[in-house]
């Protein structure tokens, strides 16, 4: 690259000058990850120094593309992987012109041109990332055949409704698997055709890419090998794969994730240096002093990109150079982690045979774990890890120092939990890691800005995710994230994902969910089986949870296992002490009838209740009604219009409310038709726990709204919301999550919250231990993306199409009684 005097941006604007010069104009083209990263810390450091305009190919902001393959399985979408909406761009000012490709530079005038408009600049940076490589064989141009690379793919492939049909994906590289799971978890039947000899042949050895197809293949994947596409097959569209060696795999969609290419044409254009990538000195400058560069679509020192660490290191060096301060690129190894889920998988470093080199093999084929470490003059110079990879980083930090492992040789492949006698410390491994050793890979978080941040008050896994990022997008990272936490609270630290959600297991109650979603497990067995329980059938604590979990994910699929459930659920009634039960019927809002009243007089009377109860839920209880006179009494109550009030459900319980405007002078909106409405829309729902509701008429708050889990107060302008109440053990006020004037607003917020709930909540946990947990500003985010919440609105429409219905009428039914014989019930309700 020629010597270019660069100019001092440092002079050409001065923050401390108020009446300084203008603000220089600075032009991005591509908002992908690493021009977003570049921004954030150009902003941070100086919000005022630049005028910024943002040009994008696509018709969007910055996603985090690392996420893509858990939007294709069904277990994100595209609002989940959002990294900067609109708002933000807003917020700082950017102009943002998105769904608008920049197609020509005019180097000498500093002005860029799209087909809608030009931008004039004092620096410009290119970030237009990289284009898939389309294997020229023929067909490819058939409808069906897409590529692998952004969320017009990803759509594409969820658009052509693969369940149940015949996939193909060309390449079995770490973006061709991550293709492969996605469609695969939406029901696919999916082959992965690899030119190499063993997938993944850059990341892993022969070994490890025997264990991956091994793995793959136990979730129903095909992998075929050695295999070169010769055509694509159809007339219409895409029908099948051809093979040189005459191999057919019948395809309805054809996925090509065979690499990437450095997306170049417009730094060509503009007769800048260009080899295999945009060609940048270590300050991120090309060979217009005026014109920068990062990301994909660079070449630096001969050298090119595709994983986030070094696109990162690149955005903070870049951000400095603009600001004129002195900044050098200089790329380190990176790590590879599969985030195929499953598939747990490291890889770092060179691993190939070569002369002088020797290897330290660890391998347990009954548990499918594989390590090697490549040695070259006592120093790992590459890690392969296979089925256990928690000292990956610790292997990784060694190597990068250029460490002199000689000391540790002998005990060296078991981790640093073995190293200096004694007995093995679990937490050595990340207690050994350097500050700069990266921990959160999508997010590009090193273990110092961890520690940073709780030593300065995050001292919860929610409070570090807020800010640091670390944990915030695949989740695969957060078991070590609290594990650095914890070498550095000490005891102070209680990590829930550090503990098993009970004795059978050591996954977590998040772990659990997010595993049941991107793998498909839809049974209990299942469940069991691919997560490794220990204790055969689950105990009394997993499997109503797991029936939850499994029930909330799987509606349309999942039937509810009523022995996973505690007493009170099986019977639909509450057991008292002395084996009796209690049965509430629902009253609507707390509003009953004459006929309601009798039928209820009559029931007491007839079955001989002991006690006629009025709960503090405005409900009617009848308390020691026997186990055989249960289903009796439910169709007594049933000819009457009465339905369970599910007072024994972790489920919506009741809806409390006042008079409102209907009849009280004070009141502002009617609370009871707001109330009913709000109740005949929830009831039925099954929750992570039980779930409570009021709506008062107006601020006196007679329907004591501002302690439940969702209350509304009616005022002249609307409703107000509030969320995360208790009083019971613990006495908590709500928080405010959102005002509206329409009452159809006020429904749907509230429908949105609830289903938000049931989707994100661990078992057991009440909503203001959950709020507390993810904080009210992330809630409060997801309800007011209005796609988002409609989509939660809309998701929950389909749960409560399947289980909106009576128990009370099912179980009445004559050939139903027998269950309700006078047997002794052994299992009682877990405290709450």
């Amino acid at each position: 690259m020629s010597a270019v005097t660069p100019p001092d941006f440092k002079t050409l604007h001065d923050p401390a000058r108020p009446s300084g010069p203008r603000k220089r104009k600075l032009v991005v083209i591509g908002a992908g990850m690493a021009s977003g990263r570049m921004l954030e810390h150009l902003l941070q450091a100086d919000p005022n120094a630049f005028e910024v305009t943002l040009f994008n190919a696509e018709p969007r902001g910055n996603y985090n593309r690392l996420m893509l393959s858990p939007v294709l399985s069904g277990e994100k979408s595209y609002d989940d992987i959002v990294t900067h909406d609109a708002d933000w761009y807003a917020a700082h000012g950017i102009a943002c012109h998105f769904g608008e490709p920049v197609v020509r530079i005019d180097r000498e005038a500093r002005r860029v041109h799209t087909n809608r408009r030009s931008a004039d600049y004092d620096a410009l940076v290119i970030a237009t990332g990289s284009a898939p490589f389309i294997i020229p064989v023929p067909g490819k141009d058939l409808p069906g055949v897409v590529t692998y690379r952004d969320l017009e793919d990803t759509n594409a492939m969820i658009a052509a409704g693969i369940a149940g049909k015949d996939a193909v994906v060309i390449g079995g590289g770490l973006l061709g698997l991550e293709a492969a799971a996605g469609m695969a978890a939406r029901g696919a039947r999916v082959t992965v055709i690899h030119l190499m000899g063993h997938l993944m042949e850059r990341q892993l050895d022969a070994a490890a890419g025997y264990l991956l197809q091994k793995d793959l293949e136990r979730r129903g994947i095909k992998v075929h090998c050695k295999g070169a596409t010769k055509a694509i097959l159809g007339r219409d569209r895409a029908e099948a794969v051809l093979l040189e060696d005459g191999t057919v795999h019948p395809a309805d969609l054809v996925c090509m994730a065979v690499g990437i290419r450095p997306e170049t044409r417009i730094a060509v254009d503009a007769h800048l240096e260009v080899e295999r990538g945009l060609v940048v000195d270590d300050a991120m400058r090309s060979s217009d002093p005026h014109i920068f560069a990062l990301g994909e679509c660079v070449e630096h020192r001969g050298q090119l990109f595709g994983l986030v660490a070094p696109l990162y290191d690149q955005a903070k060096v870049l951000a400095q150079t603009l600001l004129g301060q002195p900044a050098e690129f200089r790329p380190v190894q990176t790590a590879t982690k599969l985030k195929v889920t499953g598939c747990d998988l490291f890889s770092a470093g060179d691993f190939a045979e070569g002369e002088g080199r020797e290897d330290i093999v660890f391998r347990d084929p009954g548990r499918g774990i594989y390590k090697r470490l490549v040695l070259e003059g006592n120093r790992i110079i590459g890690v392969v890890m296979y089925g256990d990879t928690a000292d990956g980083s610790w292997f990784y930090g060694l190597m990068k120092d250029g460490t002199d492992i000689s000391n540790m040789r002998e005990t060296l492949i078991f981790g640093p939990a073995f190293q200096g006698g004694g007995a093995p410390d679990p937490m050595a491994a990340v207690a050994a890691l350097p500050p700069e050793a990266e921990i959160c890979g999508c997010n590009g978080v090193c273990k110092g800005m961890i520690v940073n941040a709780v030593q300065n008050g995050a001292h919860t896994l929610e409070a570090v995710r807020a800010t640091t990022k670390a944990s915030g997008s695949c989740g695969t990272c957060t078991g070590l994230v609290e594990q650095v936490m914890k070498a550095t609270l000490g005891d102070a630290f209680a990590a829930a994902a550090l503990a098993g959600m009970c004795k059978c297991t050591t996954h977590s109650h998040e772990d659990v969910r997010r595993l049941i979603r991107s793998m498909g497990l839809k049974s209990i067995p299942a469940v069991m089986q691919e997560l490794g329980w220990k204790t055969v059938g689950g105990c009394h604590s997993c499997r109503p949870a797991l029936n939850y979990y499994l029930l909330a994910e799987w509606p349309l699929e999942y039937a509810d296992d009523r022995q996973s459930r505690f007493v009170n659920e099986r019977n639909h009634a509450n057991i008292q002490k002395d084996g009796t039960y209690s049965v509430v019927p629902r009253m609507w809002g707390g509003v009953t009838t004459p006929g309601e009243l009798r039928a209820i007089a009559d029931a007491a009377e007839r079955y001989d209740v002991p006690m006629v109860k009025v709960t503090g839920g405005q409900r009617i209880d009848l308390l020691g009604v026997k186990k055989q006179d249960l289903p009796h009494i439910w169709a007594d109550l049933n000819a009457a219009g009465l339905v369970s009030g599910h007072a024994y459900s972790k489920g919506l319980r009741t809806v409390k409310t006042c008079v409102g405007s209907e009849f009280c002078r004070f009141g502002t909106q009617d609370s009871t038709g707001l109330g009913i409405r709000l109740e005949k829309l929830l009831w039925g729902s099954w929750t992570p726990h039980k779930v409570k509701l009021g709506v008062s008429g107006c601020p006196r708050n007679c329907a004591e709204a501002t302690c439940k889990d969702v209350g509304v107060v009616c005022v002249d302008s609307g409703y107000q919301i509030s969320v995360a109440g208790a009083a019971g053990m613990e006495v908590k006020e709500t928080e405010p999550l959102a005002a509206t004037p329409s009452e159809d607003e006020a429904v749907e917020i509230i429908t949105a919250f609830v289903q938000l709930y049931r989707e994100h909540a661990r078992y057991l946990d009440r909503p203001y231990k959950w709020v507390a947990k993810v904080g009210l500003d992330w809630v409060k985010a997801q309800i007011e993306d209005l796609p988002n919440r409609r989509a939660l609105v809309e998701r929950f429409e389909i749960s409560q199409s399947v289980y909106r219905k009576d128990p009370w009428a099912e179980h009445a039914a004559p050939d139903r009684r027998a269950d309700w014989a006078p047997l002794a019930d052994l299992t009682l309700e877990a405290a709450e």
